[in-house]
């Protein structure tokens, strides 16, 4: 697919917010853009599998969810971008950044890094951090008095070169299996 036509890809938000310097950085082979419909037959959830368990719910519920998070706007927006090799016509890293809306800090919001996926065969080419770049930008352009992120133990020393510090402790409390889960 020539990048020319991304103008015409049914994108998760407009692709000028994400900032050229970041795009400039990235090898010629490689573009990012805002996640896309057309990325489920490109392997974005192949290249979410590499974090996490990421099972393929179909198209129809892929395009139900996609929808869902384009229909969000304003304070709880949701920007998940990816980075393509032009070659193959494959998605090689996501991620995914959310707007909360605070009481605290004056009616501030809150900018929540999630999901950072590399392809294995990518990893090492510094598109983490493009992704993180890009991210943290679009957090930041949106009014957030901070961005935030989870990490394992083992990249904490990734996020440190991002410029990102260690504050505080993560905790979790997984909800029991069910065998259906409402969705909002």
């Amino acid at each position: 697919m020539s990048l020319t036509l991304d103008n015409q890809l049914d994108l998760l938000f407009p692709a000028n917010l994400i900032p050229a310097d970041v795009k400039s950085k990235l090898p010629s082979d490689l573009h990012i853009r805002p996640l896309a419909l057309t990325d489920y037959h490109r392997g974005h959830l192949d290249v979410l599998s590499v974090l996490t368990d990421a099972p393929d719910p179909g198209l129809h519920a892929y395009t139900a969810q996609f929808n869902r998070l384009r229909a969000s706007s304003g304070f709880r927006s949701t920007y998940t971008l990816v980075i393509l090799n032009s070659d193959s016509d494959k998605v090689v890293a996501v991620g995914t950044v959310f707007i909360e809306a605070k009481f605290t800090r004056n009616l501030g919001l809150v900018g929540h890094i999630e999901d950072i996926a590399v392809d294995k065969s990518q990893q090492g080419k510094k598109l983490g951090l493009r992704v993180i770049e890009a991210l943290t930008s679009i957090s930041e352009n949106a009014g957030c008095y901070k961005t935030i992120l989870n990490c394992s133990e083992a990249n904490v020393a990734f996020y440190d070169k991002c410029g990102y510090s260690r504050k505080g402790a993560e905790m979790a409390k997984y909800t029991p299996q069910r065998s259906h889960s409402p969705r909002l």
